[in-house]
């Protein structure tokens, strides 16, 4: 059975939520402690498609899989043509290519908006199957940072990788300044 990838809809909140909450409370994919309720995560979303950011959804008969997002990496106008990537999966849907369906589509929909690097920080060095996805769809490794968060009653260290989008750094970036 095929994915659909598409833009994210405002119906899309409830079940995004629970994919979000079910992440924070089992997995280290985020390094929040609690999740955010509904009203909040409508709130982030609308701030990213506000400032002009790619936000998709993954979706098999009617039923949400997944979703995706680019946001900005750093705040600094400098960086406004950097950013970085969020891949939620739903519990039920891992290991059907869900995530691979979403980067693909997130990395297109970021290089035709003329973002020129896109920056995984992948929580946790154990979690081989972000790892390899995004390896596979063309990031590099670009370091580690250890022990740089508590969870689960341990430390996790995150992994960056990043991947040049569209033209890269050959050019200059013709983002506007916000």
């Amino acid at each position: 059975m095929s994915v659909l990838v598409r833009p994210s809809r405002d119906a899309d909140l409830p079940a995004i939520t629970a994919i979000y909450a079910h992440a924070v409370e089992n997995g280290t994919s985020s390094f929040e402690l609690s999740p955010p309720d509904e009203a909040e995560m409508a709130r982030r979303r609308a701030a990213l498609l506000d400032g002009g950011f790619p936000y998709i959804a993954a979706e098999r008969d009617g039923h949400l899989l997944g979703y995706a997002y680019a946001g900005p990496y750093r705040a600094r106008p400098a960086y406004r043509s950097t950013v970085e990537d969020s891949i939620y999966i739903a519990p039920d849907a891992h290991r059907q290519g869900v995530g691979r369906a979403l980067l693909t589509a997130l990395i297109a929909e970021a290089e035709r908006q003329d973002f020129r690097l896109m920056v995984a920080v992948i929580g946790d060095e154990a979690s081989h199957g972000s790892i390899g996805l995004h390896a596979s769809l063309g990031f590099e490794p670009a370091g580690v940072f250890k022990g740089v968060g508590y969870k689960h009653g341990r430390w996790l260290s995150t992994v960056l990788m990043q991947r040049a989008l569209g033209p890269g750094l050959a050019t200059p970036p013709t983002r506007p300044i916000p």
